[in-house]
């Protein structure tokens, strides 16, 4: 039997506005993607950590999770990014931990839209 380790999942994506419909369906768009990168079920998700720039204020992100994904169980939790001048605006970011027997190698990070520019070193090659 192989090995379960406790991963993080990075992710990002930007929103054109800042309402509460923009939030809910980019905040679903990237946590999909990054569940189908990785292979994952929701019972592998220990728990995900939102935050938002400072120009979102419309909705929580943790809504689009327990909304479109069912993720009723999985410890949500959002805050404010660090608001560093001239930085990505309209910006939400992720850290998803999850249950897996994959390496921090084989782990996918996933950036969409504009935030692809935040760690262009882990995009697929």
């Amino acid at each position: 039997m192989a090995k379960t380790y406790l991963r993080g999942i990075r992710g990002a994506i930007t929103v054109e506005r800042n309402t509460a419909e923009d939030i809910i369906q980019a905040t679903g768009e990237l946590l999909q993607a990054i569940m189908a990168e990785n292979d994952l079920d929701p019972e592998d998700i220990a728990s995900a950590f939102f935050t938002v720039t400072a120009d979102l204020n419309a909705e929580f992100p943790a809504t689009a999770a327990r909304e479109l994904l069912g993720w009723k169980y999985v410890p949500l939790l959002c805050a404010r990014e660090i608001d560093v001048p001239g930085r990505l605006p309209r910006c939400i970011r992720v850290l998803v931990h999850v249950n897996t027997t994959r390496s921090q190698r084989e782990i996918k990070h996933v950036y969409l839209r504009e935030a692809a520019q935040l760690r262009t070193d882990l995009l697929p090659q």
